[in-house]
């Protein structure tokens, strides 16, 4: 069996090469093949950060293991971590969230055992990056989540709460204030749900859920959501369990998986061989699960979970009375403690099942499509327009367009009515929506909003612009506040 190996930035490949040695000393039967990524493929030309060598490697492979990589910054290019995910479709990031016994933290202290696994969407969201400027005061963000996307993720962190016999699985998201976005992911985690009724099934706004996560953090088993927000609260729960030094992470697709760190490069102790490896570890270890080779992964974890225990540590953590360990030295006593057990949760030795790596040569996209259950229609359109006027001065301007198809319903202001009701004191910016709808609702098409367009074009620069569509009798569309 062979894998891609990107050793990283910064401290990557120290603490890479340490991670190797445990594989190797514990004879793991899989080869590596080293690939070309990070910060300085970036600076070599490679705009994405990988040659095309490493690319091809990886896709015929179907099996990444990488080190922490640096972005440069201020050269307009993208997260190299981010567009790896994004190019191969690891639909899910999972991190695993456990109390490590010899890594205090006050929960720890507090005899509160943790065990939280976060399931994150990785693909959609924020994170596609589609960003404007409307007017040099205002910006705009595109946040994409999609049916298929959301069902992809929210199906594999079911099956995987289930092969993992879990309590509980909880939906966490924002669908009281993203009552399209976040309330399409909500909506798709309770039809997924239908399937697993063995599963305790529940959902938690994200700002409760992460009060309740530093309060009652033994409460939570599995929990999905959207990408920002599983970024933002996986970053919280590895804070539960003593930094995101300890904390795992395997990105999950269909065809090509990916296990990192996600900490950073930390470039001032580069070189220095003083890093801690134990979270490119334990995503390593879960990559060696994930091939099928349970008994190397328990060894090497118990190893890992004995050694914690003893107090044994590098210089991030642990007991200050006690000498740290630099990298080499604390891979070393992991390897000494081979076939030691921890006295708390210890890992079952289980034989390896190898899984045989499937190539995958695909010819054309994978399209993500789902079935259409009810008629669409085009029934008006937002126009967003720039203009440093008044409400009542636009809808003037904006009534004399409306032509024998459109009516005018409301002017609103980064999402604030302002027009036909409002208040004064209502701060305003340069960039207004401005909503027509069908009069009588009937259907119009896309030359109706075209020829809308080019008329209010006469009078204001138009920024951007969205259908109004209906499916069946449902607005697929959100209202201003205060409409």
């Amino acid at each position: 069996m062979k894998i891609a190996v990107a050793k990283g930035d910064g401290i990557g490949p120290e603490i890479m090469d340490a991670v190797l040695k445990i594989f190797n000393a514990n004879k793991v039967p899989v080869e590596y093949e080293t690939v070309e990524m990070g910060k300085w493929v970036f600076d070599k030309g490679f705009s994405n950060g990988m040659t095309p060598d490493a690319q091809k490697t990886i896709e015929s492979l179907g099996i990444l293991f990488k080190g922490p990589m640096e972005t440069p910054k201020g050269k307009g290019v993208k997260s190299v971590n981010v567009t790896a995910r994004k190019t191969w479709n690891t639909y899910a990031n999972k991190r695993v969230f456990q109390t490590l016994h010899g890594v205090d933290t006050v929960f720890s202290k507090a005899g509160i055992p943790i065990d939280i696994t976060v399931v994150r969407e990785n693909i959609e969201d924020t994170y596609g990056g589609v960003e404007h400027m409307l007017t040099h005061d205002v910006a705009l963000s595109r946040r994409f989540i999609t049916r298929p996307g959301s069902i992809q993720v929210i199906k594999y962190a079911f099956e995987m709460a289930r092969k993992n016999h879990s309590r509980r699985i909880t939906c966490g998201h924002k669908a009281n204030i993203m009552k399209i976005t976040d309330g399409l992911f909500l909506e798709c985690f309770y039809e997924v749900a239908k399937d697993y009724p063995e599963l305790k099934a529940d959902d938690v706004i994200v700002d409760d859920l992460c009060m309740k996560l530093v309060t009652r953090p033994d409460a939570f088993d599995v929990v999905v959501l959207t990408n920002l927000q599983g970024d933002i609260v996986s970053d919280l729960c590895a804070g539960l369990v003593g930094g995101l030094g300890f904390a795992p992470s395997a990105n999950i697709g269909d065809h090509i998986c990916i296990f990192e760190a996600v900490h950073g490069t930390a470039p001032d102790i580069a070189g220095k061989n003083i890093a801690n490896p134990t979270a490119l570890l334990l995503s390593g270890i879960a990559m060696l699960r994930h091939l099928g080779l349970m008994e190397n992964a328990a060894i090497i974890e118990n190893a890992l979970l004995y050694t914690l225990e003893q107090g044994i540590h590098t210089g991030d953590f642990g007991d200050k009375s006690k000498p740290s360990l630099n990298t080499t030295e604390f891979a070393d006593a992991i390897i000494d403690n081979f076939g030691k057990t921890p006295q708390v949760n210890a890992k079952p030795l289980l034989p390896n099942k190898p899984v045989t790596q499937t190539v995958f040569k695909l010819d054309k996209n994978p399209m993500l499509v789902s079935q259409e259950l009810t008629t669409e229609k085009i029934i008006g359109v937002d126009m967003f327009i720039e203009s440093e006027e008044q409400p009542a001065a636009i809808a003037k301007k904006c009534q004399r367009h409306a032509g024998v198809k459109f009516n005018l319903v409301n002017i609103s202001n980064r999402g604030t009515q302002v027009w036909p009701t409002g208040s004064v004191f209502t701060n305003l910016v340069n960039q207004y929506n401005v909503r027509f709808e069908s009069l009588d609702g009937e259907p119009l098409n896309q030359q109706d909003i075209i020829g809308l367009y080019v008329s209010l074009s006469g009078n204001f620069k138009i920024c951007s612009s969205e259908l109004l569509n209906m499916w069946g009798d449902k607005k697929a569309y959100s209202l201003a506040q205060g409409q």
